[in-house]
């Protein structure tokens, strides 16, 4: 393994509980693969933009003339999306809110998932581009949501997995710190979920 993309959501620091599960996936990481690159991005002190109309035409045109003329509004998308082609393995460690993901990774999503770069129409369907990747998602919730009756609400890892087979990235495993606003559940999330990060298969 060469590079390692770690992608940090949650803007609550030291209290956040995906980010202290990403700290010990990232050392277990690092002891596996002392040789390979970490990449650490975080989008709560990034605050990356949203599209606007001259970066959606930048990043999704097909004309030379006019990809030419728009390089300067891509250039941080193409620098996202290169990093992401260059890794081995993607970590999306995030917060659910509102049973959904924070806008901060939306924007991320949207700056990566680009025609002709991680993914092509091809023969009437889509082919994607990111192949021979790895992805693991460290999923931060209030409440329980891989089972009992809120498990429908749960938008953030169907989706997740939904839009990164879309460009390729099928090998997604999902580690979870349910119930951070549980009584009874929020003083052994964070146990359980290193405990789950040391038995990932990596």
């Amino acid at each position: 393994m060469k590079q390692i993309l770690m992608i940090r959501v949650s803007p609550r620091g030291k209290d956040s509980a995906s980010r202290s599960v990403a700290d010990t996936l990232a050392a277990r990481l690092t002891d596996l693969y002392p040789s390979a690159k970490l990449v650490q991005r975080d989008l709560a002190a990034e605050h990356l933009p949203h599209l606007d109309d001259i970066t959606l035409r930048a990043i999704s045109t097909q004309d030379p003339a006019e990809a030419e003329s728009l390089k300067e509004a891509a250039r941080q998308s193409d620098r996202l999306t290169e990093e992401l082609l260059e890794s081995d393995l993607l970590v999306i460690a995030t917060p659910m809110w509102n049973f959904g993901i924070p806008a901060a990774l939306k924007a991320w999503i949207d700056l990566v998932v680009r025609p002709g770069k991680t993914f092509r129409y091809a023969d009437g369907g889509v082919l994607g581009l990111a192949k021979d990747k790895k992805a693991i998602l460290l999923v931060a919730s209030g409440g329980v949501f891989t089972e009992g009756p809120w498990r429908p609400w749960d938008f953030v890892e169907p989706y997740l997995r939904q839009i990164l087979g879309f460009i390729g990235i099928v090998d997604v495993q999902t580690v979870r710190v349910e119930g951070m606003n549980l009584p009874q559940l929020a003083a052994d999330a964070v146990p359980k979920a290193n405990k789950a990060v040391e038995e990932l298969a990596l």
